[in-house]
């Protein structure tokens, strides 16, 4: 099916057969029963010329001229028609209506051009023909006369046609451009919606791993001393009172580390507007945060609650970004507070290589004695998850796992730019 601009203004098709609107099939109905009115009465004087019953005449007529109702359906038909009954000299309007639904379809361009010399031609011939019996003039006045009607009645249809449909060509365009576009607009959107709430998951995922790395340690090394302080309470005294303040100074320095990072978290509230386009889990303050500095003295926490901390340091350390010597430092941390919770009283031995571009660590425990008493600290399994999530964060490798003395080994390395 073919079909002009007339019947592509409306969103919704609302016609029958193949008119697309209602308005469309009463305009055509119009246009055939005027054509189909003009083509009876011209009719009348083909059958007079034919020999023919005028009524058979007139019944020509009306069909041809009710052709024209096709017209959408099949513009080369009607207009194979309209050149047809050009020599009985009927079917002037089926012709022009026929030329302009004919350039105005989305038919090929060499066919509109083959049909439409062949019914200038077609009309030439017959005005021609027919002007030259009946005026007394010459033949150059003749030709001149026929030529133009023939010009008249074929090219002003064509040409309106063709701009009509290149019009509507034109807004079907930008239509489909504008319906793309609102496309993309909404994909993203979309996407934004989905980035933003990807990105509010990796934040709490985020806020979840620094409180358990923040909370975990610290409590369980207040946990250890509280089960040595309830065990010696009775029988060394000074030892009592040490325990206790060492359990005093790692729940103060809990506390300082929990309103550092729920400060930060105040202050870096971000935007509704703002979509970040980095990865959520590096977002953070890294530089108020631990680094390999304090090193020395998170083992010196965990030697002072009775575990046998060893420390190898290869190579000399380079300038670290903040995020790698804090990423180093929480992987170190969880380490011995896993060797706390599951390995107590077992040997630990920590490894730091400082190597050409990167930073490598590992802590590795052995077994703990079957005698000594487990300190009983709840685990949630999400050390390791934590602990490898920051690590390939930044582009490291990650291994962990249960060692051939039936110790545990956590092993990480970091690049150097982070």
């Amino acid at each position: 099916m073919t079909g002009t601009g007339e019947e592509r203004d409306g969103a919704e098709r609302d016609g029958p057969w193949w008119w697309e609107r209602r308005r469309a099939a009463v305009l055509d109905v119009g246009l055939a029963a005027v054509s189909a009115a003009e083509c009876a009465v011209e009719g009348v004087g083909f059958a007079h010329e034919a020999g023919l019953a005028v009524p058979v005449g007139v019944l020509f007529g009306f069909l041809v001229g009710a052709v024209l109702l096709l017209r959408r359906r099949w513009p080369i038909a009607v207009v194979l028609v309209g050149i047809a009954v050009s020599p009985a000299a009927m079917g002037f309007l089926l012709g022009v209506v026929g030329l302009y639904t004919l350039a105005a379809c989305e038919v090929p361009r060499r066919i509109t051009a083959t049909l439409t010399a062949m019914s200038l031609v077609g009309t030439f011939v017959v005005m021609y023909l027919r002007t030259r019996g009946d005026l007394a003039a010459d033949t150059l006045l003749v030709l001149v006369l026929s030529g133009f009607i023939a010009v008249a009645l074929t090219v002003p249809p064509v040409l309106l046609g063709l701009y009509i449909g290149a019009r509507r060509r034109l807004m079907e365009s930008l239509q489909e451009r504008a319906d793309s576009l609102e496309r993309e607009l909404s994909l993203l959107a979309d996407r934004a919606e989905e980035r933003a709430e990807w990105a509010r998951t990796e934040e709490r995922t985020r806020i979840a791993r620094e409180m358990h790395d923040v909370v975990a340690h610290r409590v369980s090394l207040m946990v250890v001393h509280a089960a040595a302080l309830q065990a010696v309470a009775a029988k060394d005294p000074v030892k009592a009172v040490r325990n206790a303040a060492l359990v005093g100074d790692m729940g103060r320095q809990a506390l300082t580390e929990l309103r550092e990072m729920l400060g930060v978290l105040r202050a870096e509230a971000p935007k509704p507007a703002a979509v970040p386009l980095a990865p959520v889990a590096l977002v953070g303050s890294f530089d108020d945060g631990p680094s390999l500095d304090g090193l020395e003295a998170l083992v010196g926490q965990s030697r002072a609650a009775g575990m046998t901390v060893e420390v190898l340091v290869d190579g000399e350390r380079g300038g670290y970004p903040a995020e790698v010597e804090q990423t180093a430092y929480r992987v170190v941390q969880e380490a011995l507070t896993n060797c706390h919770k599951h390995a107590p009283g077992a040997r630990v031995v920590v490894r730091l290589a400082h190597r050409d571009g990167e930073v490598a660590m590992q802590v590795q425990n052995g077994p703990c004695g079957a005698d000594v008493e487990q300190p009983g600290l709840p685990s949630g399994g999400n050390g390791l998850v934590g602990m490898r999530e920051r690590v390939l964060a930044l582009g490291g490798v990650f291994v962990s796992g249960p060692t051939d003395e039936g110790g545990f080994k956590v092993s990480a390395v970091l690049p150097a730019t982070g």
